[in-house]
This record gives C-alpha cells, sequence and structure tokens, in this order.
C-alpha cells in the first residue's frame, strides 16, 4: 500500500514501485501499464498523482508513451514498423509470425518468471512458478548421498583434477539404464551432462546452428527457449502446438520456404499446455525430419512425472535424426542444476568440444551423487510421491479455479494447467502482484508478445482458496 505518512511523496511512492518491477524484469518489456484511470482506483491516488509517476518512469527511460495506447515497459532493441515483404510471406502467414521468423522476439522477455525466482514476491504460494515447492522435493537420500561422496577420500580421488570430459561416469551408466526403460538406446559413450538442461540445449543449438540459421520452436512454449535462441542470432519460426503435437502443415510450410536446421520440441507434458504427443503425429513428423534434412531436439523435462509409456521422438527415432534432454531440477533440486543430453554417436565428439569450450568438466561431486540416488532406487520412489501428491494438487486446483470461472484450454495433466481467464492476463497480473501473486500470463509464452487472456497455473501452487477468491475479485476489475 502507499503510505501518506512516508518521507515519499505517492508520485515517488507509485513511480518507485513500477521502476523496482520494471528493472526487476517482473514486469516485462513491452506490458502495457494500467490506464491512468486504472491505476488511479487501484492505489488509491488521484489521476494526477499517477500521470506524474508516469512522468518519472518516461524520463528514467523505463517505459514509452503510445498515441491513443497508453504506457509500455520500454522494449529495448526491437525495430519498429518493418513489414513482411509481400513477395516473400507464405499464404495465410501473419504478419506477427512473419516477422518472428525474421528476426525473433525480443530476449529481455523470457526473464521475468526467471526474476521472480529470486525476487521474493511473498510467503505466499506462487502460482505461476514453474517448480514443486521446496517442501515437496525435500528428503533424506540427497544429503546422505553427498555425505557418502565427500568423505575425505572421496574427495581427494576425484576433486583434486578435472573430471571426465562426458561426465561422470557411474552417472552416465545409470542415465542409460533409466533411459532404456524409457525404450531410448542410448549407450554411455552417448550421454554427455551438463550445467542443467537449459545448458544441454545449449550445447545442442551451438554445436549445429549458426547465427541467421532458421529454427522451429513451439508456440506457445517456454519463452526462455525463444530468448536463448533469439540471443544467438537464430530466425525463430514459431510452430502451433495443438493436443497431439505441432501443426505438421505449418511445419512443411516453413520447410519449403526456409529449409529449418532444427526443432526443439517438449514431447511429454508440454510446458505450458501439458499436452503429449501422439503416436501418429510423432511418425509422421520424423518423417517430415528425414525428408526436409533437420535434427529434433526433445526436451523431457518432465519426464519424471509423466507415464513412461508416453510417446517420445527419440524412441522411435532410435537417436538417428533427434537428440535427447533431460534434467533434476524439477523432480530434485533447483540448485544442483544436473542436467544431460543423448545424442547420436556421429554427433558425440562435436557436442563434447562445445561443452568443453563452455564449461571444461561438469562437477563431479553432486554427479557421483545423484548416480547413487538412482542406482538404489530412491530418485524412482521419490518421483512416485510426487506423481501421487501432484495428482491430488491438480484434482484441487482444477475445481477451485472452475469455481473461479476459469476455462481450461487444455485438458488437465502433469504439473501445468493452461487456463483462459477471458481478461488480459498481462494487466491481471500487474493486480495480482500488488497482492504479493506472480502470475504466469500467456504473452510470455508466445514468440511475438501480444495480449492474451491464458495464463499458466502450477497445480502444486494453486490448492490456496485464498489465490483464487482475491483472483475472483480483481479478475472483475481488469
Amino acid at each position: 500500500m502507499l503510505m501518506k505518512a512516508s518521507s515519499q511523496s505517492l508520485t515517488e511512492q507509485l513511480a518507485g514501485r513500477f521502476s523496482e518491477r520494471i528493472r526487476n524484469r517482473l514486469l516485462a518489456p513491452g506490458a502495457r501499464l494500467p490506464s491512468v484511470r486504472q491505476c488511479a482506483e487501484q492505489h488509491g491516488v488521484s489521476p494526477t498523482t499517477v500521470v506524474a509517476a508516469y512522468d518519472q518512469l518516461l524520463a528514467q527511460g523505463l517505459v514509452e508513451a503510445r498515441k491513443n495506447r497508453g504506457f509500455f515497459v520500454r522494449e529495448a532493441g526491437v525495430a519498429r514498423g518493418e513489414e513482411p515483404p509481400q513477395s516473400e510471406a507464405p499464404t495465410g502467414w501473419s504478419a506477427g509470425h512473419w516477422m518472428v521468423a525474421r528476426r525473433g522476439p525480443a530476449p529481455v522477455n523470457a526473464t521475468s518468471l526467471i526474476r521472480g525466482m529470486f525476487h521474493k514476491i511473498s510467503n505466499k504460494p506462487q502460482p505461476g512458478m514453474g517448480v514443486f515447492p521446496p517442501d515437496w522435493l525435500e528428503s533424506t537420500f540427497m544429503p546422505a548421498a553427498v555425505r557418502k561422496v565427500t568423505s575425505t577420500r572421496a574427495l581427494h580421488d576425484f576433486s583434486l583434477q578435472y573430471g571426465e570430459p562426458l561426465g561422470d561416469s557411474g552417472l552416465r551408466r545409470a542415465l542409460s539404464h533409466k533411459l532404456a526403460a524409457l525404450d531410448v538406446q542410448a549407450a554411455p559413450d552417448q550421454i554427455i551432462t551438463s550445467v542443467g538442461a537449459t545448458h544441454a540445449l545449449d550445447i545442442v543449438s551451438r554445436t549445429l546452428l549458426r547465427p541467421g540459421d532458421p529454427v522451429m520452436v513451439e508456440e506457445p512454449g517456454w519463452a526462455v527457449e525463444f530468448a536463448r535462441l533469439n540471443a544467438l542470432g537464430m530466425h525463430l519460426l514459431p510452430v502451433p502446438r495443438r493436443a497431439d503435437g505441432p501443426d505438421l502443415e505449418v511445419m512443411a510450410r516453413y520447410c519449403a520456404v526456409h529449409k529449418p536446421k532444427l526443432y526443439v520440441s517438449v514431447s511429454v507434458f508440454h510446458n505450458p499446455t501439458s499436452y503429449c504427443l501422439s503416436p501418429g503425429s510423432a511418425h509422421r513428423l520424423l518423417q517430415l525430419a528425414n525428408q526436409h534434412d533437420f535434427h529434433i531436439v526433445e526436451d523431457d523435462t518432465y519426464s519424471h512425472i509423466a507415464p513412461p509409456h508416453a510417446t517420445r521422438l527419440t524412441a522411435l527415432d532410435g537417436l538417428q535424426r533427434t537428440i535427447y534432454v533431460g534434467g533434476f531440477a524439477k523432480i530434485l533440486a533447483p540448485n544442483w542444476r544436473i542436467g544431460f543430453l543423448a545424442a547420436p554417436a556421429r554427433l558425440v565428439e562435436d557436442l563434447l568440444d562445445t561443452k568443453l569450450l563452455g564449461t571444461l568438466t561438469t562437477p563431479a561431486l553432486l554427479e557421483k551423487a545423484l548416480a547413487i540416488c538412482i542406482e538404489q532406487g530412491q530418485l524412482r520412489r521419490h518421483c512416485e510421491r510426487i506423481r501421487t501428491r501432484l495428482d491430488a494438487a491438480r484434482s484441487r486446483s482444477v475445481k477451485l479455479a472452475l469455481n473461479a470461472g476459469c476455462r481450461f484450454a487444455a485438458e488437465p495433466a502433469g504439473l501445468f494447467g493452461w487456463v483462459d481467464t477471458g481478461v488480459d492476463t498481462d494487466a491481471l497480473a500487474q493486480r495480482m502482484l500488488d497482492e504479493g501473486y506472480l502470475l504466469a500470463p500467456g504473452a510470455l509464452f508466445h514468440a511475438e508478445r501480444t495480449p492474451s487472456t491464458l495464463m499458466r497455473i502450477n497445480f502444486a501452487t494453486t490448492q490456496d482458496a485464498a489465490f483464487w477468491k482475491k483472483y475472483a475479485e480483481l479478475v472483475k476489475k481488469v
């Protein structure tokens, strides 16, 4: 709340609140600020105070005023006014999709939720977060495994020298067995460990791509991947993600015009929709990849909460044209940052060179501890407990969301729900932020940030009736 008795004026307090959120990326570039009238009503101040606060933000270069449209967080470095050449744009493509295919989105949009992880909003459960609550991940087996590998003798054996370039051999053997249970056949020497799954994705793109290369990405999809590829200078080609898989007609048109080098996919419990790839769509996708000579990166981040029989491209393809990426941050410990990739044998040396140039080796201590957790079955039992708890949480969260007037745009499954609110979720997110809740508005999951009525919710953190009560109250005011 703004305080009249504060040493700062109401104008300074309001401008400072917006300034802090913009600098911490809790308000992403391109986000629209509330109208003067809405902001005045929301914060209990006069329109004059709001105008003066917005003027301060303008003077600081944090926002820009657009005629007859309002105030927007500045989006640095994005060319405006470009139009797709009519001779180049394929029939039926929107100008927005063509623009993204040519120059990509602004990379800073992606960090809004990431910044939210490090700038604690409140002690309330956060509906927009992408991880399980800390108390869900607490265990006794992880500390025990770490203690086992940090004895004086063990530390001396592996800490006083560089580790294995591919990663700890014990972990790679354990991962090979774990992948076999998913019908993904990868020998230990086809597996490379990384500093989290995002690092593994980065190794692949830096190895297979060069600036300017076209890359197909799913839309909606994870904004961090959009931003990461864009920062490397790639041309993003957004492919609509449907319940059974990607829109293959759109992909075929991209292939005919752009000859893309790579397609990045989350086949199982896709983020944010939780869709799972169907076998028929997977077969047609692999046929398209073979016909047009592009690789597929399958990010299986949510494999730990997914059924083992779920369709995976790498299982069908046998790691010929596909590369498998996995990690343990979601299910085990976000700060352990252990990821890996499994690749065709012919690509392993090139991928390893890229890893070595970026990190030399990866820390063996936690890799050895993770191997123990896998080999002794502790990780498997932990995942089973999480799945059981998540199923119950999802059931409660869905009921609360429906009672609050939401509609699910995708069948509820996995960790995330893709919810239609009926209002601009960028505007709703700003209102909820004042109440201590960080939302994940739908615009974050599109390659070109445009207003959306959708938002992603985390089923594990949206069982709180107080959140939905506040949501139902504020959604009427947007």
